[in-house]
């Protein structure tokens, strides 16, 4: 039977989506500064840095299952996934500062040290993200009301990645260096995040009957990932966003600085197309609702196709042009950005239909661990590619170098644009297949 679901409240809702806001102060940090913080501030070569990028991330991206498989079974008085939130910021806060510090080593004890902070980092970073993530698919069953959560959350993600963004670089200018800048900046976003995780922790509560559920053995959460095909083309759909995301931002600085001349323009950049992807978020609810999850993530793909085309045969001297073709890449990666988080609690459903249990960790983890991987290779890919084309560091490029930084920044998203729509197709999980799932459990 259909039964009409209580709507998430605006504090639980607001609450929430802070989270993200905090989180991101991190994630675009890293997506968007550390290769350049490595290359440029740290001192590594493009081939080092590739190498640090691909082997913490690789190990970040492994780890996701395990947090994912000791979150869902995780039990207390503030419920499964709420205490990673509680007591992972301030670890999380610290290691992110060390990532952006230059300790005063030779070469080799530097290249440790940036092994080991980014591969730490991830690893706390994993343990509270897949919690929060999850989270999602435990403040509410509603197929709708997931979409809402996950546009106010994916809001407050772009508002904090446009702070991280537009504020870094010129924050740091203001110190005496940019390795202090680095550090004291970290240091900062991590006051912040640290308090806006615990504003959701204090905001949020997982609806009763998840506390009851038994805890999955090993073999169940195997089956509930392994056997569950909506996940895996969810896992494409997402892995596709996120690798187009991760070029993107990684290049923008390398263009801005190499291609068209101006770094300054870097800020500007960044405000006016993630401000796009900003207004773009509170589209996106109409869009689904009118043309489905999918259907609005491939109207996106296809304006993101279309745009980077146009970005492409733009010289790096039409500066105005450059902006406008690159606000409309990334307002048409917006659907996927929100609606990939919206769509995943929905396979979890699927497959305690399918096998009995509800195992959103380990759901949570296998797709943040795609996720990471596409990151892995975007960001360790960049750094190679930059290697290979005899990019070095505070000097003028060769023309091969320019090239490929504008390629990266153009053909990327285009190519993943071509496979995210074929993806959409095949994507079958829509809102009444949803509704018909949740009807049979309730029967049970």
């Amino acid at each position: 039977m259909n039964q009409s679901k209580p709507r998430v409240s605006a504090f639980t809702t607001y609450g929430y989506a802070l989270g993200d806001f905090g989180v991101n102060l991190y994630f675009i940090s890293v997506m968007t500064w550390l290769l350049y913080f490595y290359t440029d501030v740290y001192g590594l070569s493009a081939a080092a840095a590739s190498g640090v990028l691909f082997v913490a991330r690789l190990i970040d991206a492994i780890t996701d299952p395990l947090v994912g498989y000791v979150a869902e079974r995780t039990r207390s008085r503030w419920g499964r996934m709420r205490p990673y939130l509680l007591f992972g910021g301030v670890p999380l806060a610290l290691i992110t500062v060390a990532t952006f510090t230059v300790p005063g080593w030779d070469d080799a004890g530097k290249l440790v040290w940036a092994y080991v902070t980014y591969t730490v980092f991830g690893l706390v970073y994993t343990v509270v993200t897949i919690p929060y993530a999850a989270l999602t698919g435990s403040i509410t069953e509603d197929y709708a009301e997931r979409t809402r959560l996950s546009t106010f959350r994916i809001g407050f993600a772009f508002a904090g990645g446009i702070i991280s963004s537009v504020a870094t670089f010129p924050l740091i200018k203001l110190f005496d260096s940019e390795a202090a800048g680095f550090q004291w900046v970290m240091a900062m976003y991590g006051v912040i995040a640290t308090v806006l995780l615990w504003v959701t922790f204090a905001s949020t509560r997982e609806i009763a009957q998840k506390q009851t559920f038994p805890k999955p053995t090993l073999q169940q959460s195997w089956a509930a990932v392994t056997r569950n095909s909506h996940l895996w083309v969810v896992i494409a759909i997402f892995s596709c966003g996120a690798l187009s995301f991760t070029v993107r931002q990684a290049m923008a600085p390398y263009y801005f600085i190499y291609n068209v001349g101006q770094p300054d323009l870097i800020a500007t950049y960044f405000l006016a197309t993630l401000g796009c992807m900003l207004i773009g978020v509170w589209l996106v609810p109409r869009l689904s609702a009118r043309f489905g999850k999918d259907g609005a993530i491939r109207l996106g793909a296809y304006l993101t196709l279309l745009a980077s085309v146009g970005f492409y045969l733009t010289p790096a001297s039409a500066v105005s042009a450059v902006f406008v073709w690159g606000c409309l890449v990334a307002l048409g990666a917006t659907p996927v950005a929100v609606l990939g988080w919206a769509m995943i609690p929905d396979t979890v459903e699927y497959a305690q239909l399918k096998h009995g249990v509800r195992a959103d960790g380990a759901i949570f983890a296998t797709a943040s661990f795609f996720q990471k991987l596409a990151k892995t290779i975007g960001g360790a890919g960049v750094a190679a590619i930059l290697g290979w084309l005899g990019y070095v560091a505070n000097t003028t490029q060769s023309e091969a170098a320019l090239a490929g930084i504008h390629g990266m920044l153009t053909l990327g998203p285009l190519v993943l644009s071509v496979v995210l729509v074929a993806l959409t197709h095949l994507y079958k999980l829509d809102r009444e297949t949803h509704q018909q799932i949740l009807d049979e459990l309730a029967a049970r």
